[in-house]
C-alpha cells in the first residue's frame, strides 16, 4: 500500500487538475473535428483513448520533470517533499515508471491513423525539453502551452486525417490560455524561484501580472473567435463565449500574487473553463 501511495504522489494522480488541463484541449479538438466527421461511435471511443492517454502522459511528464528538477525541488517549500526530491523514489525507479507509462500510452497511440501517430511521437520532444526551459528562458509557460495543448492537433487529425486551419487557431488560443493560467500557478513558488535562479513569466511580469495575464486571456479569446469565424458558426457561439470571458475576468479580478492559496484556487478553476469551452463547441 505504501508503494502505491508513493506512486500516486509521484504521478500526481491525486491531483486530477493536471491531467484534466491536458485532456480538455484534446476534447476540444475532437469535438471541433467531429462536426466534420460525424461518426459518433468513433468520437466516443477516441474520447476514452485521449482521456487515458492524458493520464498516462501527464504522469510520465511529472516524473520526467521531477527527475530533471530534483535538485531545484529540494530548495522549494512546495516541492521539497516530492518522492524523488525527498529520496522516497530513486531516479532509476523513476525512469522505469516513465518507460512503463509511455509504453502504455504508445499502445493507445497505435489505435490512430499514421498522421496522429507521427504527431504523438513528435510530442515526446516537447515533453523531454520542457523541464529544461526554466533554466534558459523566462518563457517556460509558453513552452508548456505549446506542449500541453498539442492534443488539439492530435485529436483533430485523429478524426480528419489532416490538420485544418480551425484546429490550428484553436490550438493557438489554448496556448495563450495556458500561458495565462500557468503564470498564475507560478506565483506560488516565485520567492524560492528567484532565490535559486529559476526563470518564469511569473517572475518576468511580477510588476504588472494582471496586465500580462489579461493580454494572454484576451489573445486566447480572439483566437477562439477566429475559430468560430473560420467554421462559420452562428451568433450563439459568440454569445456563449461571454461565459468563459467572464470566468477569465473573474480570475484576474481575484488574483493576489502574494497569496498562494488564492493563486492555486484560481489555477484550479481553469478546469471549469475547459468544461465551458467544450460545452460551447457542443451546443453552439
Amino acid at each position: 500500500m505504501k508503494k502505491i501511495k508513493i506512486f500516486i504522489e509521484l504521478t500526481r494522480l491525486n491531483k486530477p487538475i493536471g491531467y484534466m488541463l491536458l485532456f480538455w484541449p484534446c476534447l476540444w479538438g475532437l469535438t471541433l473535428a467531429f462536426m466534420q466527421d460525424t461518426n459518433l461511435e468513433k468520437y466516443f471511443i477516441y474520447i476514452i483513448y485521449f482521456f487515458l492517454g492524458s493520464i498516462l502522459m501527464r504522469s510520465a511528464g511529472c516524473i520526467t520533470n521531477d527527475i530533471v528538477d530534483k535538485d531545484f525541488d529540494k530548495k522549494v517549500a512546495r516541492t521539497k517533499n516530492r518522492p524523488i526530491a525527498s529520496g522516497k523514489v530513486s531516479v532509476k525507479e523513476g525512469f522505469f515508471y516513465i518507460v512503463v507509462l509511455c509504453s502504455l500510452a504508445f499502445l493507445i497511440l497505435l489505435q490512430f491513423n499514421t498522421l496522429t501517430i507521427i504527431l504523438g511521437l513528435t510530442s515526446i520532444a516537447f515533453i523531454l525539453s520542457y523541464p529544461f526551459m526554466k533554466r534558459f528562458t523566462y518563457w517556460p509557460q509558453l513552452f508548456l502551452g505549446i506542449t500541453f495543448n498539442w492534443g488539439i492537433i492530435m485529436a483533430g487529425s485523429s478524426l480528419l486525417n489532416t490538420i485544418t486551419p480551425e484546429i490550428i487557431l484553436l490550438y493557438i488560443g489554448a496556448i495563450f490560455w495556458t500561458l495565462g493560467y500557468d503564470t498564475i500557478y507560478g506565483y506560488q513558488d516565485i520567492k524560492d524561484d528567484e532565490i535559486i535562479g529559476v526563470k518564469s513569466t511569473s517572475i518576468k511580469f511580477k510588476i504588472n501580472p494582471k496586465k500580462f495575464i489579461s493580454l494572454c486571456y484576451f489573445l486566447s479569446i480572439c483566437f477562439f473567435i477566429l475559430t468560430g469565424l473560420i467554421k462559420n458558426y452562428e451568433i450563439n457561439y459568440y454569445i456563449f463565449l461571454i461565459f468563459p470571458i467572464a470566468h477569465m475576468i473573474n480570475q484576474i479580478y481575484k488574483l493576489k500574487i502574494e497569496d498562494n492559496l488564492i493563486c492555486h484556487k484560481i489555477f484550479k478553476s481553469n478546469n471549469f473553463f475547459g468544461l465551458l469551452i467544450f460545452l460551447i463547441l457542443i451546443f453552439k
